[in-house]
């Protein structure tokens, strides 16, 4: 046998190899935390919560810390996500039911393209594994690009956390031991299971993990397992009880989508984000065993501020960090999220950067990166280049959110100025706030008197930056 031929065959082999591996396309995981505040996270500041899991990912890659959720709650933030559109022009611009004691949201339209059905079309397998939001039907996530969904589509069946059922696909998954009463299976471990399975089933694939994930939104509650133990007896507690508004415990009489009672609060809370962070751990350990961590990007965020609801005690944990605002407000401490990514060999380990970047932002970055088609009518803009240390970054000429109760609220940031306008629907109109976040990072001292150009920008930019909702209606 002539060696030069088996040597030029060994190493044309090898550079088939090498080739094929460059060109995979690689998996992508996005983790989405529910009410986690940025400072929960010990690589943004907590002092009182372990979160080693995602601080050894915040070292293994790169830490945003201008980064914005897509709205200010629930189902628009997700939204935003899946389309690369801002609350201005994203189908679900608000937590809105579909009443008559229908199950679920408003379902986002037929006719979206999401995220999920773009890298579908790239040979991706898609899977869905937490809380969806975003409606059945029509906006059922099989029906929105994901070949495999588990877990809770009505957010309001998700302020419980031991339900009778999940859902799998198109079917109930009966949850063994739950009956409104008896609280036997803890659901977000029984999510998890399917997240894991969805990597090992779809190792020799490219996937698309979408993995919204129910912690820590209230109710506020834990299995008294190992994970809670690690608080149990740390604070101080003042118990959240039966006497609250919003709150119905197990049992006949039970407020399903009320929140129960919670006799240690802090510790509950506490192990709730741990318990996140174990779940992020478990899914890193996975894609590791799988051999997949070279060609896998994992990113993770908040849908939106940290809540004050069911017992939680964001002030206590500085869970908004030094930020004003809460859930529900469009100040940075219901807007400003973590996000982290790992993406080896391609994200330099432990940089941080404060590019400005947002929910809708995600899709573009991830069809430049799989070399799909953008859709024209997005919002979003790719932070690929910060992501690979590139120097032509594109920038944001504003940003803008909008949320239509609690009276009205629109925001714009543009550079480094923040304006904020509530009560926009009502008689007494107040005025457009105006903050200069390069001084003011807490938003505690209105400018807007001594910067009246700004202001008629910004009023400008909060009349064009959308477009009419029926389902969502603006007054102003």
């Amino acid at each position: 046998m002539n060696i030069k031929f088996v040597l030029f065959s060994m190493l044309f082999s090898i550079a088939l190899v090498s080739c094929a591996q460059e060109n995979k396309k690689p998996n992508i995981i996005y983790i989405l935390a529910d009410d986690m505040g940025i400072g929960d996270l010990g690589s943004y500041g907590q002092k009182f919560i372990q979160t080693p899991n995602l601080d050894k990912m915040a070292a293994n890659g790169m830490r945003f810390t201008q980064h914005y959720s897509g709205a200010a709650v629930c189902a628009p933030s997700r939204s935003t996500l899946m389309t690369g559109q801002h609350t201005g022009h994203t189908p679900i611009r608000g937590n809105k039911e579909v009443g008559n004691n229908i199950e679920g949201q408003v379902p986002i339209p037929a006719n979206t393209v999401t995220l999920a059905e773009i890298l579908k079309a790239q040979g991706y397998a898609t899977g869905m594994f937490g809380k969806w939001g975003l409606g059945f039907n029509e906006g059922d996530p099989n029906n929105q690009g994901f070949d495999e969904f588990y877990g809770y589509n009505d957010q309001k069946l998700a302020h419980r956390y031991y339900p009778p059922y999940l859902n799998h696909n198109q079917k109930r998954d009966s949850l063994e031991g739950n009956d409104w009463t008896n609280k036997v299976t803890y659901a977000p471990n029984k999510i998890q299971d399917h997240r894991l399975k969805f990597l090992e089933d779809n190792k020799d694939k490219p996937f698309f993990a979408y993995i919204p994930l129910v912690l820590p939104h209230a109710e506020i509650i834990s299995p008294n397992d190992s994970i809670f133990k690690l608080y149990d007896g740390k604070f101080i507690e003042t118990p959240y009880t039966v006497d609250n508004d919003y709150t119905s415990d197990y049992g006949p009489n039970i407020v399903k989508h009320h929140y129960a009672s919670v006799a240690k609060p802090l510790a509950t809370y506490a192990s709730m984000v741990t318990r996140i962070d174990a779940y992020v751990g478990q899914i890193i350990d996975k894609v590791d065993e799988l051999g997949l961590a070279d060609n896998t990007i994992i990113m993770f965020a908040s849908d939106n501020g940290p809540t004050t609801l069911g017992g939680a005690s964001p002030d206590f944990f500085s869970s908004n960090s030094d930020f004003k605002g809460y859930k529900r407000d469009l100040y940075e401490g219901g807007i400003r999220a973590p996000f982290i990514v790992v993406w080896p060999n391609k994200v330099e380990k432990a940089s941080i950067t404060n590019h400005v970047s947002t929910f809708w932002d995600v899709l573009p970055t991830l069809t430049e990166i799989t070399n799909s088609e953008t859709p024209d009518n997005i919002d979003g803009i790719s932070f690929l280049p910060t992501l690979i240390g590139k120097e032509n970054q594109a920038q944001h000429d504003y940003l803008y959110w909008e949320y239509n109760i609690k009276g009205g609220r629109k925001a714009v940031r543009k550079g480094n100025w923040k304006g904020v306008w509530y009560n926009m629907n009502t008689k007494k109109q107040s005025h457009l706030e105006l903050y200069n976040l390069a001084e003011d990072i807490s938003e505690t001292t209105d400018v807007a008197d001594k910067h009246p150009e700004i202001v008629a920008d910004f009023k400008q930019i909060m009349k064009e930056a959308r477009t009419d909702s029926e389902l969502f209606p603006f007054e102003n």
